[in-house]
């Protein structure tokens, strides 16, 4: 259980201690061994139980906040072998995906009953912790149901949350670790990176971030040109964006007050998104077929803004917004997010067996991919993530990594370059292709460009989950930044 009563308030991640009472709560049982109770013993699907162990339970993230886990001990030497923290992104949607669909050691299969093993396994190397995050995600759930919550306090719970699991598992306290995560985690980890920076007790590495929001304004700028230069917009449209968004060489597609500009700009976003084309990877099918704007399935709204994307926050864009305050837009709305298919994932998680093998507690929701309840009701509070990365770089000890998949556009490599640009860090390398070894041949991975203390990347071929669509590009970029090696 979460200790009763509230912490300790506390102003910001610059704040000067954490307080007795929650220091004392987060520090008690630091003897403690991994949790027995929560060691997963048989998980239904597999041919064959895991070499390695892991667990799945329950983190106090606060008062009443209870955020599920599932841990992975490395394949090999778990004792030396860093500590990963995992988070995707949404906000809303469950870093569960990440593990059964992207880089975790079981990977789901179509029939949503049967697990197979992931040769490309993050915790081949690695502990790898996935965490639900925020309350109200997956099966993570708060005690008083509200679900309202905010960047800031995400941080701060995400924090709570680490500092409980090393409660836990005592034995990893010192171990290196990394922050990792994709799409919002791109807002999610370098604000939580923010609290553990500032605690001397946690031996921060560094953090990477996978196709990741990063500022508003420079992924709504870059995803025109992005368009564009894939061939999706047409010379016509092309030159009247040009014409009424751009003057004296410099273009504002994210918010023009110019109604012309406007008017092209929503004639964009309808090609790039509600056109049935696949936003998380342009040259992947769209899972379902094309749907219109928007669909009915069982009387539900199902709209294209959630899972791992993000919803667009300049005023022209607001009537996107207005689709949830429509009376259809219920609580129990379908939350898959477009062109892609949940249903394994959900079939194997809400199964009773596996339930009761991940220590679910039965106050837990159905597990859905995404909660639209968590996301209709987020407040986002940061436009851009430049201050928290240059606190980072300014500190000259972590190393940060900032990956893409080059075929996504809800977050889309051109936007990330620009961003890492823009904070004006020293060059170290010159972009340049990296390479991987697949079936003893060296092939092309990506390009890469390197500055003092963080790394700009790009996966061809890879969409949004990058894992999910370049497994080997992708663990060998995750093995050579946890190790420190030349990219």
């Amino acid at each position: 259980m979460c200790p009763p009563g509230s912490p300790p308030a506390r102003a910001a991640p610059g704040a000067a201690g954490m307080g007795p009472v929650l220091l004392g709560a987060l520090l008690l049982g630091l003897s403690w061994a991994a949790p027995p109770g929560h060691e997963v013993t048989f998980l239904p699907g597999l041919t064959k139980q895991p070499s390695f162990r892991h667990f799945s339970g329950y983190l106090c993230a606060g008062p009443g906040q209870h955020l599920h886990y599932w841990f992975v001990e490395a394949q090999s030497n778990p004792q030396s072998s860093p500590l990963v923290l995992w988070l995707n992104g949404g906000p809303g949607c469950s870093s569960m995906e990440g593990f059964l669909k992207e880089h975790g050691p079981f990977l789901i299969q179509p029939d949503g009953v049967t697990l197979k093993y992931n040769d490309y396994a993050w915790n081949k190397i690695a502990n790898v912790l996935y965490l639900e995050s925020p309350a109200g995600v997956g099966f993570s759930y708060s005690e008083d149901k509200k679900y309202a919550t905010n960047d800031t306090e995400v941080a701060r719970n995400n924090y709570l949350a680490l500092k409980d699991f090393l409660r836990l598992f005592p034995e990893y306290s010192k171990n290196d670790l990394f922050l990792t995560g994709e799409s919002y985690g791109g807002v999610y980890i370098p604000t939580l990176a923010e609290w553990v920076m500032q605690d001397p007790s946690l031996n921060l590495k560094g953090i990477a971030v996978g196709n990741g929001l990063s500022s508003y304004e420079i992924n709504d700028n870059s995803l025109v040109y992005f368009a564009y230069y894939h061939g999706l917009l047409g010379t016509e449209l092309w030159k009247d964006l040009q014409a009424f968004c751009c003057s004296k060489e410099k273009c504002n597609f994210h918010d023009n007050s110019n109604l012309n500009c406007t008017l092209k700009m929503e004639e964009t976003i309808q090609i790039v998104e509600e056109s049935g084309l696949n936003i998380y990877n342009l040259y992947a099918p769209c899972d379902g077929g094309v749907p219109g704007s928007m669909r009915y399935e069982g009387g539900c709204l199902i709209t294209h803004d959630l899972g791992n994307s993000f919803i667009r926050m300049p005023m022209r864009f607001s009537w996107r917004q207005n689709l949830f305050r429509m009376p259809v837009a219920r609580n129990k709305v379908r939350m898959d997010p477009p062109c892609t298919n949940s249903t394994a994932l959900s079939t194997y998680l809400n199964s009773p067996e596996v339930r009761k093998a991940l220590h679910i507690s039965p106050d837990a929701l159905e597990w859905q991919v995404c909660s639209f309840e968590v996301n209709r009701y987020y407040k986002r509070l940061y436009m851009q993530m430049n201050d928290q990365y240059l606190k980072l770089l300014g500190a000259m000890k972590y190393r940060i990594l900032v990956y893409n998949g080059d075929v996504d556009m809800a977050c889309n490599f051109l936007g990330d370059e620009w961003f890492v640009d823009s904070l004006c860090q020293k060059v170290q390398v010159a972009r340049r292709p990296w390479l991987y070894t697949e079936g003893g041949e060296n092939q092309i991975g990506g390009f890469v460009k390197e500055f003092t203390n963080i790394a700009f990347l790009t996966v061809k071929g890879a969409g949004h989950m990058v894992p999910t669509d370049r497994p080997l590009a992708a663990f060998t970029m995750f093995s050579r930044f946890i190790k420190n090696e030349p990219y």
